[in-house]
């Protein structure tokens, strides 16, 4: 029979305090999720105290397995387990739960509380991220592993329940991992049977064993939640198949020991209530009248981790210190790796575009520059969602990621950009790499909320859109963006920028590559563009302000264009027939308004001086947001509503993205 190191009675009493714990924060916040904590408490006992190799000194240790709880809504669990297990996490932290500035909000957010590896809630992502995670661990150990060194050697937990199996985020990289075969990926599936609105037979009635089963993954069920003779060899048995992820169906019973509300939905959303709390401590043994109880014993049991992390650690620097004496390069580049500091000259050999050279669309442009980054930067990795000879983002020096090959760079992420998103996250978040992930850009709404929550984190993910406009032409409205770009500039913390050349496609990864404070999204065109002659024009170096006077009249100007990406070319081609007669024309590229806003007032008002009320935005989206520049007097060429199918250039002239347009409109401005 398994051991859970310690007597019946004092397991009993550890996950009690567990559960305790949890109800008392959710009740004296009068809000959150007690059920679920109750429930699964007796796994996350098991696993922080048997199973887990962590460092509660240091959550930062790179070798530390990664817990994910992807139902955040069960974030008092966790943090009951942090507090417990000697983080830098108080009592007096689990009391103020939920409140104002409090390290203990109401779904775990990263860098935000000690030990917490990413932010879940949305259900499913935290799922997907464990994903990504994984994938990280395996690239990492067939990178630098070498006989008698694994530097890297540690697993991926996540507890998920029934939303996150319901959202199809999940089944995206479920299926991804099966197929990559990430032996050191372990699930537990709160199997309690309640969502919101009550049983699970109203909605869900799949086997999800045999599901998991079809995704090649190693699947065992734990009819007993409680059990911990059958929780732990379950556990042992997942991290013993190493060819596939294991997932563990764990029948739990919500808000366990509660007499009136065990099993009920009741217990999902919203405080067991102050009679309620007092039934089930009783029902527990547990003192009526005690509020956040901690025995001395239960906790000098879960303060063993400490010191047994802090040993673990100590054991995994020895072996990295004698790994750098044998193999001093590869140790190098492994710590660069994990500090995600970019190489000294790593920008050296980005290439150089020059106007005699034939027009390039920026998507080529950038696959041009990826492949010099990736001979620069050993940690970038990335890949498409079965589009990567559209997107260019094939890394041509590498074989693909695949089980047996994890060592290589380019991941066939499959038309799965939903888990594609949250997987790039899971990279960033494990340390080590340094991913992009490419798709066209009207599908960017598949990934919308693993870019929010990568905003959210401040990860320094790069997403790579393509076919950015009603310039794809002949695919039709089902696949030209329209309101794309303009939906990505409001999310927080998201840096948009669409470059006009290859020129300035260059200085935009370069940009992104020196983002180490949140996500970047590069808008990139679908056709040929031509080279803009930086010798008559600004450099394209100036595309970091985000937006800059490209070209100007030797007079002042009497009207301003902006625009972004290709309508750039098009400003031009209106600016000089408007000089020609004899109106004075300033050309601002507005690559990225977030870079903009980011400038000094001084310089924003020298780029757009207040004194010129005449300007004309154009940008092939949808006009909203560009009203802030153009000011009342203003007028923006865009498209509100959705295109058509034809071939790109006849969409470009008939939505009126021509010079000739542009001049008629600046005429009835200025008249």
């Amino acid at each position: 029979m398994a051991s859970t190191g310690c007597s019946e009675g004092l397991s009993d009493t550890c996950i009690n305090t567990i559960r305790t714990l949890s109800m008392d924060a959710v009740q004296k916040a009068n809000s959150g999720h007690p059920g679920a904590p109750m429930g699964l408490a007796p796994a996350g006992f098991v696993l922080w105290t048997q199973i887990l190799k962590h460092n509660p000194e240091n959550p930062s240790w790179p070798d530390r397995d990664r817990f994910v709880l992807s139902g955040g809504h069960a974030s008092m669990l966790l943090y009951s387990l942090l507090h417990l297990t000697g983080y830098c996490l108080t009592l007096d932290d689990l009391k103020n739960f939920r409140q104002w500035e409090s390290r203990t909000p109401g779904h775990p957010e990263f860098r935000h509380t000690p030990g917490v590896e990413t932010t879940t809630g949305p259900l499913g992502q935290g799922f997907a991220n464990a994903v990504g995670m994984a994938m990280a661990e395996r690239h990492l150990a067939a990178q630098y592993n070498r006989p008698g060194f694994s530097l890297v050697d540690h697993h991926t937990y996540v507890f998920c329940g029934d939303g996150d199996m319901m959202e199809g985020v999940s089944a995206e990289a479920a299926s991804l991992a099966g197929h990559l075969g990430l032996g050191k990926l372990i699930c537990i599936y709160d199997d309690n049977h309640i969502s919101i609105e009550g049983s699970t037979e109203i909605a869900f009635t799949e086997d999800a064993a045999r599901r998991f089963e079809a995704y090649n993954w190693h699947v065992q069920k734990v009819a007993n939640g409680n059990d911990l003779q059958a929780i732990l060899p379950a556990v042992r048995a997942a991290q013993a198949e190493t060819q596939k992820p294991s997932i563990i169906l764990l029948r739990t019973h919500i808000a366990c020991g509660s007499p009136n509300k065990q099993d009920s939905a009741a217990a999902h959303g919203a405080p067991l209530g102050e009679e309620e709390v007092r039934l089930t401590k009783r029902n527990l043994n547990w003192p009526d009248d005690a509020s956040f109880l901690v025995p001395e014993e239960a906790l000098a049991h879960f303060r063993k981790c400490v010191e047994k992390g802090k040993s673990a650690e100590a054991g995994w620097r020895q072996l990295v210190a004698s790994y750098a004496l044998k193999y001093p390069d590869a140790a190098a580049q492994f710590q660069a790796a994990l500090n995600g500091k970019l190489p000294e000259g790593w920008d050296k050999s980005l290439p150089v575009f020059t106007p005699d050279q034939k027009p390039v669309a920026t998507r080529a442009a950038s696959g041009k520059v990826i492949n010099a980054i990736a001979g620069t930067v050993p940690w970038l990795m990335g890949g498409s969602a079965d589009l990567a000879p559209s997107n260019n983002t094939l890394i041509s020096a590498s074989g693909d990621f695949q089980k047996g090959s994890y060592d290589q760079r380019n991941i066939r992420f499959g038309v799965r950009e939903h888990a594609m998103g949250s997987i790039l996250s899971g990279l960033t978040l494990h340390g080590g790499i340094r991913p992009f992930g490419g798709t066209f850009l009207v599908f960017a709404d598949y990934m919308r909320p693993a870019i929010r929550l990568a905003a959210l984190m401040k990860l320094p993910v790069i997403y790579v859109f393509t076919h950015d406009s009603i310039a794809v032409g002949e695919d039709g409205p089902t696949h030209q963006p329209v309101e794309h770009v303009a939906s990505l500039r409001i999310i927080p913390g998201l840096t948009v920028i669409r470059p006009a050349d290859a020129s300035e496609t260059v200085v935009a990864w370069k940009t992104a590559m020196e983002n180490v404070s949140g996500p970047t999204a590069l808008i990139l065109s679908r056709q040929n563009l031509p080279i803009l002659d930086r010798a008559r024009y600004a450099p394209a170096q100036n595309l970091t302000s985000g937006a800059y006077v490209l070209s100007d009249s030797a007079k002042p100007a009497k009207l301003i264009i902006l625009a972004s990406g290709a309508e750039v070319h098009e400003a031009f081609g209106a600016a000089k027939m408007l000089e020609e007669k004899g109106i004075a024309v300033r050309v601002v590229n507005m690559a990225s308004w977030e870079l903009f806003e980011a400038m000094p007032p001084e310089y924003r008002k020298e780029v757009l001086p207040p004194s010129v009320a005449a300007r004309i935005a154009v940008e092939a989206g949808v006009s909203m947001g560009w009203e802030r520049y153009v000011g009342p007097e203003g007028v923006v060429i865009g498209i509100d509503r959705f295109g058509a199918s034809a071939p790109g250039s006849t969409m470009l002239k008939k939505f009126g993205f021509t010079p000739e347009n542009i001049v008629q409109k600046a005429l009835q401005i200025l008249s």
